[in-house]
């Protein structure tokens, strides 16, 4: 190993034991482990925020294999280099021996034209996929493509794991082994990382260089603030803030701070952010955060996806200002937000109650005789399109999960419920 690698290189953990954090996916037992220790593992996609190990888990799971192991990063890689790998891919396969692996970082950039192309070769075996995505893939993925993977959440790392990958570079690694290294506070550390342990390293490796040549290097809270302000270009390289500016972003608008939250917004367009990605989370906030307050927010952000993808940048930036401004300035209801979190909570607690027979369908005779729909009331038939009758499981009958907020629309919305369904409900 060349000692010009930095660290989080040189630290990347060769095998499932010596792997950091996922126990759901790779502890002793658990499912990931189990199928890459039975040897026969399909198509998947790793999906998880930067810095967690995915492509470190495709590593391992190549080595753990022993099949050849390609590898594409959709940032630098076109139709004509996925066909390049696969025909390699074809070559390299021998008798009966098990297909290669090709690793995609970053898949969720891949447009449908290249997923398309690797579709064929998933389907017929010559590769098993395993691709990376920050992204949620049921957007990013083509449903073809992802129907043949299996997808795997990866999470965060925990402050322990954070912890324990900090002593173990202290101790193992051939350069920080022989320095006197005391870390007297770790908070800056932990703060600065965010949970992603490539971060963290290589936030330890700038502040570590920065103290390089004395006798006794320490690092406190206030040495690595101090470091990384002076080493910011350094730290910041390849959109490490990338989180940090959308979270600040999305808390604008929801804060009806439109200076803020264009501010934000050119700062991820002056850093080269996907400006799919910026459309994605306005379309996000919309309707989590101004909801039913305006629901034209929601249509009005779907336009902005859909233009943005059309036009590109620079003048995408107009788009994406106008739609920020929008949001930022609207009216804001969490309601549908609370609504659907609060029947999620009740149907894991409550389990999956049965259908009422006067809401089921009834296609067939057979079901007509169950009774399957029998004493339905058709609510067009009745005087303003209304009629009362039970539409939940008679366990839950009079739940609420929808409250009204506040603002105007909804307290309108609310009085027109409760004209038609007077105690029922609690709007």
């Amino acid at each position: 190993m060349s000692l010009q690698q930095p660290l989080a290189e040189r630290m990347r953990p060769k095998s499932l034991d010596d792997y950091l954090g996922q126990e759901h996916l790779v502890a002793k037992g658990a499912v990931l482990r189990n199928t890459i220790e039975s040897g026969k593992i399909s198509s998947m996609i790793l999906w998880g925020p930067p810095g967690v190990g995915k492509t470190t888990l495709a590593q391992i799971i190549s080595q753990s294999l022993e099949r050849p192991f390609f590898t594409l990063s959709a940032v630098n890689s076109g139709v004509k280099e996925v066909r390049e790998v696969l025909d390699k891919a074809k070559h390299s396969q021998f008798f009966d021996a098990p297909n290669p692996l090709l690793f995609i970082d970053e898949i969720h950039r891949f447009n449908k034209s290249q997923q398309d192309s690797l579709l064929a070769a998933v389907e017929n075996g010559t590769v098993t996929l395993i691709g990376a995505t920050t992204e949620n893939p049921s957007f990013e993925v083509i449903s073809p493509l992802l129907s043949r993977c299996q997808v795997y959440v990866l999470k965060s790392l925990e402050r322990d794991d954070l912890q324990t990958l900090i002593q173990k570079a202290l101790h193992d690694d051939v350069v920080l082994k022989k320095m006197n290294i005391v870390i007297e506070e770790d908070e800056a550390l932990m703060r600065f990382s965010g949970g992603d342990a490539r971060k963290l390293l290589n936030v330890l490796e700038i502040v570590i260089n920065a103290q390089f040549g004395k006798e006794q290097i320490v690092i406190t809270n206030d040495i690595v603030t101090n470091t990384l302000q002076e080493n910011i270009a350094l730290y910041d390289k390849g959109g490490e803030q990338h989180y940090d500016i959308i979270s600040a972003f999305i808390k604008s608008i929801r804060g009806s701070d439109p200076n803020a939250a264009v501010y934000w917004l050119a700062r991820m367009l002056e850093g080269g952010e996907d400006i799919k990605f910026i459309a994605r989370r306005l379309l996000i906030s919309a309707s989590e955060d101004i909801g039913l307050a305006n629901p034209n927010a929601l249509l009005l952000a779907q336009s902005c996806f859909n233009a943005v993808s059309v036009i590109g940048m620079p003048e995408a930036r107009i788009i994406l200002s106008e739609t920020t401004v929008y949001l930022a300035t609207s009216p804001k209801s969490n309601s549908a937000y609370l609504a659907i979190n609060a029947a999620l909570e009740e149907v894991k607690h409550s389990g999956m109650l049965p259908v009422p027979l006067h809401l089921r369908n009834a296609p067939t005779k057979l079901m007509r005789q169950l009774d399957y729909g029998d004493g339905y009331k058709y609510s067009h038939d009745y005087p303003g399109h209304f009629v009362k009758q039970e539409f939940l499981p008679k366990e839950l009958s009079n739940a609420s999960f929808w409250k009204a907020a506040t603002n105007k629309r909804e307290q309108d919305t609310k009085q027109y419920l409760q004209s038609l369904w007077n105690d029922k409900y609690e709007f």
